[in-house]
């Protein structure tokens, strides 16, 4: 995708990432970290403002920078640098509320079609997983790295 992005900190592992949103509101650190979960190559992507105090995110803060494009295309960018170095890794998100899982969701729909050419995405549904469809609630959403 070629969309304007932020600047990106991480350490050699790449599971977790820096950087600083620049907008209305000023400069806010945001973190991004891939967590390894008890089932075999998948990962929670945790994603939010940077606490001060704890270094650790916060992903309960609205902060409404007025930047929500280059943030997720920021995100994005972590997405195809964490996959690069963990081949067949299934990356799981989902907002830590329901309007902010509609918010990922909506980001997804977005950019479906340029994405869709290197993921494979799905949504999960009170019933299980089914292929990622434009318009339909979701709890969270798996993204799967094509092998090229």
């Amino acid at each position: 995708m070629n969309l304007e992005k932020y600047e990106l900190k991480s350490g050699e592992k790449l599971q977790v990432f820096e950087f600083v949103s620049v907008g209305v509101k000023g400069k806010i650190v945001k973190l991004v970290q891939y967590t390894p979960t008890n089932y075999k190559d998948l990962y929670n992507l945790g994603f939010g403002d940077k606490n001060a105090e704890t270094g650790d995110i916060d992903d309960t803060v609205v902060s409404n920078n007025g930047d929500s494009e280059k943030v997720l295309a920021t995100v994005i960018a972590t997405l195809y640098a964490f996959t690069d170095k963990y081949k067949g890794a299934m990356v799981y998100a989902t907002g830590s509320t329901k309007s902010r899982t509609r918010l990922y969701r909506m980001g997804i729909t977005k950019y479906l079609v340029e994405v869709q050419k290197d993921f494979e995405i799905y949504g999960e549904t009170e019933d299980g997983w089914e292929e990622f469809l434009k318009d339909k609630e979701y709890l969270g959403f798996i993204a799967i790295r094509k092998n090229k």
